[in-house]
């Protein structure tokens, strides 16, 4: 027990990366009904924990996160009793996102911050890759509500799903385009080509350097 404390307390972008890969998982068996949302809700705070408990090992500034943490918190018990309120909904989606930004953040400077590659800075690499992309899910969901209409899928108009957003969501960040979910409005289809443009820059920067400081080490 003790070798496996020690092994999450010294990979914590593993944990964040377990946690978030979970909750994809989870999505599916929530469904609709209330107690499902508050399940999820639940889940989701812990996530928010693991994060900040993630940014805690890179050069970021730990109560930034915790101060864009706790109304993220607030703001998601409140959406499981509320998931209709679209004023709820919004600023839940606008905080989400922020939070998200910034610990993407800091996983990226942790990723920077040195030139030797560790076993936890490769799930960095993964646990950022996840983390981007619950952040522009989530304005995804801010310009749903804001714009109604701006995304449609296969069964046509309407309200999408956080999963449905979240899918397309991976689709764009990943570039293989696959998603059944389309961005129809003109400002939808701005933030999807700014998440298009960060897959991109994603594999050619922070992909690119890690895997050259491992072929460097291996080398050594």
């Amino acid at each position: 027990m003790h070798d496996v404390l020690k092994a999450i307390k010294g990979h914590p972008s593993g944990v964040l990366l377990a946690a978030q890969l979970i909750e994809v998982l989870a999505y599916p068996f929530a469904g609709d009904d209330p107690l499902g949302r508050t399940l999820i809700g639940l889940f989701g705070v812990l996530v928010l924990a693991v994060a900040v408990y993630a940014v805690r090992a890179t050069p970021a500034l730990t109560w930034v996160a915790v101060v864009l943490g706790v109304p993220v918190v607030g703001l998601t018990i409140t959406e499981g009793f509320f998931p209709s309120n679209d004023q709820v909904v919004l600023w839940s989606a606008l905080f989400h996102a922020a939070f998200y930004g910034y610990t993407g953040y800091g996983l990226i400077r942790y990723l920077f911050d040195d030139s030797w590659v560790t076993r936890d800075e490769i799930f960095a690499v993964g646990a950022n890759f996840t983390v981007v992309s619950w952040m522009f899910a989530y304005l995804f969901m801010a310009v749903q509500i804001i714009w109604p209409g701006s995304f449609i899928a296969y069964q046509g108009e309407g309200h999408r799903t956080f999963l449905e957003l979240l899918y397309l969501s991976f689709a764009n960040l990943t570039s293989v385009g696959l998603s059944d979910v389309t961005a129809v409005l003109p400002h939808a289809r701005s933030v999807v080509i700014i998440e298009q443009v960060a897959g991109v820059m994603y594999v050619a920067l922070i992909i690119a350097r890690v895997v050259g400081l491992t072929i460097t080490r291996w080398r050594n």
